[in-house]
This record gives C-alpha cells, structure tokens and sequence, in this order.
C-alpha cells in the first residue's frame, strides 16, 4: 500500500515539473511582451538554419511553442503591420504599402493595443511596432523610439527627424554620406558596443520598462520593435566575426522559377537605393557573400538584444505571469530567384518565424500548423480573456494549436501584394495577378510545395494539376473574393 501510493506521489511530481505541464493558475489578465521583428525570415537555428548563431531566440522557442508555418497577410511592413495589428486582411484598397496608416484606413478599427488599453493594460510601443511613428498615437501610454523625441537643429516633427536618421551608421564616413546624400551602404560592420545602435538603445529602454513595470500593479502590453535585420545591415563587428565569410553560400536557386512569369520577379527598388548596389542588374558574386554575411550579422545582434530583454523578464520574476511573442512582418529574399528584399508573393517573403512562449501552456513544442498574422489578435486576447470586436477581426485564435502541436490548423491563407492575390493551404501556393481595373486575370503561378519547397517550377499549366488549379482557384475567388473587389 505505501508503495503503491509513492508511486502515485512521484508520478504527479513528474508531472508538476515536467515541460509539458500546464499552469493552471493563469491570471485572468496575464502581460505580453511582443518581440517584433523587421524583415526577418525564418533564418534561425532553431528554424534548421544550422549556419545561424541564435541561442536566445531558440532557447525561446525551447519554453514556447514553435510555428513552422506561419506567413503575412501582405509582404510590405507598413501593411502588415498595420493588418496585423488590427486583426484585419487586405483588400483591394486596403493595407497596400509600407507607407499604409492604420488611423486613416481603418479609422474605426479597435487595435490590439487598443483593445489592451481599454482594459486597463499599460501599453508602451518602444522601437518600430506600427511603421508611422504618429500612427494611432493614443493606442499607448507610451510611445518611444530612439532620438525621435530629441530636440532638433532642423525644427523637425518627431516622426521626420525620425526619418532622417533610422539608418543609424557608425562609421564616419557612412555617417558623412548618410548625412549629404540620405543614403549609404546596404551594410556597415562598426567597432562599437551593442548599446550604440538604435536597436541598442531600445533594447535598454525595454529594460527600464521592465525594472518599471514590475512595479506597477497593472498588466502590461510591452514592445519592442527591432530594425534589424532590416537594411543597412549594420551590426558591431562581433557578429560579423561569429560567421566565416569562406563558409557563407549564395542560394542555389539564384534564378527565375522555370515557367514563372516575369510580373513575378522583383526588381529589388529598395535595395538598389543604397549606395554600393547597382542600380540595374545583378550584384557580383563577392557583393552577395557580404550582403548575406550582413543579414546574418544583424540576426545574431538582436538576437543577443532579445537574450538582454528575456533575462531581465526573469530576474524581475515576470517570466512567471508574462506570454512573450516572437513574430517578424514578412520574411526576405537573399538572392533566392535573383531576388533581394520583400515585396513578392514567393515562400522567402511571405514566411515568418512565429514563437509564442506562455508560461500556462505546452513547452518546447513545435508546430506545422497552417496560421497567419491576423490570427495574433483573436490569439492574444482570448489568452488575456479580452472581449474583442468578432465582426472586425478576420484572423483566428491559434489556442487551440497551443493546447495541441498536432493540431492541422487552416486550410488556407491568404497573401497579397500589389495586384497578387496568394491562396497559401498546406501543400500548395496559387498565385494569380489580376487586372486592377476589372479584376480579370493577368497571370498565375501554382507552386507544390511537397515536391517543390524552394518553388523552382512553376506547375500552375501542367496538366496533373488541372484540378488543383480549378479548386483553389474557386476558393480564391469565393472564400476571397471580398478582399479582391475591394471591399
């Protein structure tokens, strides 16, 4: 008998403390800590990118659950942020452009964060969260980035000061062209501490934020929006030196998709604006290693400013009580179909990394799961037992893949950029590019990721995909159809 019942003593203790037991004494109004990312692609160790130096954000994923496929709702940041932010998918004529205002075309919408400060939550946006800087101001508390608010010389408005100076080099020389021209290199490697570049300052903002709040009584609704690794490229030479630039690789996919139609193939604008990068063309073959060998700089200094962010959550004791969200805006190309940058609707520029870290649900769980950005609204309210408006929000909550990695998830979702419309489900991405005046279809591609991960073959006119193509064509244009016209 007293065997018997120190087995059962040690079974329920194995439980207590095993990784995947669930805490069940949430708080009604537990915080949030959002950790959000500028034109980060799933380029982490944790993802299988073994080449990447990410402990802190894979030692996240390790306490949370992973999301192995997750994607925007539009590849451009300024929309889809302002779409995921309102739990909302564009349309036609909504949420086009990185230069979108949430406040002008969504002037009803109930934001996320608005929704957290209507019920009582302090709501700080530190760093880049809405693209704007005077973008929906009066859904925080708080709202801080770097220098913006610094008086300036030139009588600039917060958000213009702002825009003259994000690009942040640290090397005289690129500091003396930045400041004739508005431009500089695509990258910059800077004999400087981590403190020093703006994604720096920010990182120590989050942590007085923190000393601060766990002084408060209030939940809290905390941000921090990291540039990097948007361009320039620009990180302290430490993480340079983390990679050998003799091991770095060019993409083996560094051609257009065979059968892709060329509407399909980006140009690259942005980048071409810096001033090392041609203005037609391709980039030579050194220029590529140094582009890549940058972007991988930039993903293991924030990844370090997020290790700073996360250890201070834990030495405050607000780990225990606080769900930490790790999402990017859109994913990048690294020269995959000769491409750099985002703004296409290929598998590089629409799949983001996504870790949701609860300290009330399953640890060290990866999903495969089909979800999409507007899903973190419905997501983080419910889990915050947040009433929202149903009949605004487009997205759906992911709880029930939090309770269950093994849970399929959507059967689709929806990507647009430009007049591309993408119907994403498990297997396939179908593409069509429509007529803006009528809607009538210009061109389209159908990619099998099952075969065809990389989307290297264009199958959308092949004939043992005619009815794959005439099914999710139907979704599209009835599922969708409201986001296509424009409403």
């Amino acid at each position: 008998m007293r065997v018997s019942i120190y087995i059962i003593f040690l079974v329920l203790v194995h439980l207590l403390y095993s990784c995947d037991f669930i805490n069940r004494t949430q708080p009604k109004h537990p915080n949030i800590l959002l950790l959000y990312m500028d034109d980060l692609r799933p380029e982490l160790n944790t993802y299988g990118a073994s080449q990447i130096v990410s402990p802190n954000i894979d030692k996240l994923a390790k306490n949370g659950m992973q999301f192995n496929n997750a994607y925007c709702n539009v590849p451009v940041c300024g929309a889809s942020r302002a779409s995921m932010l309102t739990g909302m998918l564009p349309t036609k004529s909504r949420f086009l452009n990185y230069n979108t205002f949430v406040e002008k075309e969504t002037p009803e919408a109930v934001t996320l964060p608005q929704l957290f400060k209507q019920n009582g939550y302090t709501t700080i946006s530190n760093g880049k969260i809405y693209h704007h800087l005077d973008d929906r101001e009066t859904d925080w508390d708080e709202v801080w980035r770097p220098y913006a608010f610094d008086r300036n010389d030139q009588g600039l408005a917060p958000t213009d000061y702002w825009q003259s100076l994000w690009k942040d080099y640290q090397n005289e020389d690129n500091i003396i062209e930045y400041k004739n021209t508005d431009t500089g290199p695509a990258y910059e490697k800077a004999m400087v501490n981590d403190s020093v570049y703006i994604d720096g300052l920010m990182t120590e903002k989050v942590i007085r934020d923190i000393k601060k709040l766990k002084k408060s009584s209030k939940p809290f609704f905390l941000t921090a929006g990291f540039i990097a690794p948007h361009l320039p490229f620009n990180a302290p030479k430490k993480y340079w030196d983390l990679y050998d630039r003799n091991g770095i690789k060019q993409p083996d996919n560094n051609y257009v998709p065979k059968n892709a139609p060329a509407i399909s193939i980006s140009t690259w604008g942005e980048m071409r604006a810096y001033s090392n990068i041609p203005k037609k063309g391709q980039v030579s073959d050194s220029l590529a290693i140094n582009l890549i060998h940058g972007y991988y700089a930039t993903v293991s200094y924030v990844d370090a400013l997020i290790g700073k962010i996360l250890n201070e959550l834990r030495e405050e004791g607000l780990d225990k009580n606080t769900i930490v969200v790790l999402v990017s805006d859109h994913g990048y190309n690294l020269q995959e179909h000769t491409q750099w940058a985002k703004f296409t609707n290929y598998n590089t520029s629409t799949q983001v990394p996504l870790i949701i870290s609860s300290p009330f649900h399953q640890k060290g769980k990866s999903t495969n799961a089909l979800v999409e950005l507007v899903d973190i609204y419905p997501t983080l309210a419910e889990l915050c037992n947040l009433e929202f408006p149903e009949h605004q929000i487009d997205g759906e909550s992911m709880i029930p893949i939090l309770n269950n990695e093994k849970h399929s998830g959507k059967k689709h979702v929806l990507i647009k950029k430009g007049n591309a419309f993408t119907l994403k489900t498990p297997r396939f991405s179908y593409t069509e590019y429509l007529n803006p005046k009528d809607n009538t279809l210009i061109t389209s591609m159908l990619y099998d990721h099952k075969t065809d991960a990389q989307e290297n073959i264009n199958v959308v006119n092949e004939p043992d995909y005619k009815d794959d193509v005439i099914r999710l064509k139907k979704i599209l244009h009835t599922t969708c159809q409201n986001n296509i016209i424009g409403e």
